[in-house]
């Protein structure tokens, strides 16, 4: 079982890092590579400035069962989707076509919304970018700060730090819940944090202009 992550220059690193943990460990005893793919195979900066490797280009990359798009800055996000038919988009939706599961993370929401792969769907995305979101009239979009929302074989998450959440979801989808507690046991992701903030009550206005 393969599960690619096109990444670009500018995507979250949260995004891609902590999936990419929790798949390796599941994939340790059981059916699961992942790939990171760019459109020429070449390495991406992320948003945070840290530089990483591809490990395919889209042409080279191997079919995939689990297509995983991860989130990036807006102006990364708004340089992709300007384009209907940008590279990015079209990988996108031909990869879709074969793949058993269709994930996104924090923004990534708005790359599969925008290559129209949410439509009938419903799907959450960063608290900040839900009415982004919610300017695709053919999706229902979450709006109660789901860690993750299953519809259908479509699975996508919040916040940067959800994909840690919907990682493990995924992999107990994949090969049940026991696989998925071995996941987080290994990684000790049993989150303590030493602050409690509190998230905003009310989505902002959307600021992001592709058309």
């Amino acid at each position: 079982m393969k599960l690619g992550m096109p990444i670009y220059d500018g995507v979250n690193l949260l995004d891609v890092a902590g999936p990419l943990e929790m798949f390796h460990w599941a994939g340790q005893r059981n059916s699961l590579e992942t790939v990171l793919v760019t459109s020429k195979g070449h390495g991406v900066t992320s948003i945070n400035g840290v530089r990483f490797e591809a490990q395919a280009s889209f042409a080279e990359a191997p079919a995939l069962d689990i297509l995983w798009v991860p989130g990036g800055s807006p102006a990364a996000l708004q340089d992709i989707m300007r384009d209907p038919k940008s590279i990015y988009l079209e990988y996108l939706r031909q990869v879709a076509v074969g793949a058993t599961w269709v994930c996104s993370v924090c923004e990534g929401a708005l790359l599969l919304a925008r290559a129209g792969l949410l439509d009938g769907y419903t799907a959450t995305t960063h608290g900040a970018f839900v009415k982004c979101l919610q300017r695709f009239p053919e999706i229902g979009v979450d709006t109660g700060r789901k860690r993750f929302l299953l519809s259908e074989n479509r699975l996508t998450g919040g916040g940067v730090s959800s994909g840690l959440d919907e990682s493990l979801a995924l992999i107990s989808l994949l090969f049940g819940e026991d696989t998925a507690k071995d996941a987080q046991a290994t990684t000790e992701y049993f989150p303590r944090p030493p602050v409690m903030g509190e998230l905003p009550a009310e989505a902002p206005r959307c600021t992001m202009n592709w058309d």
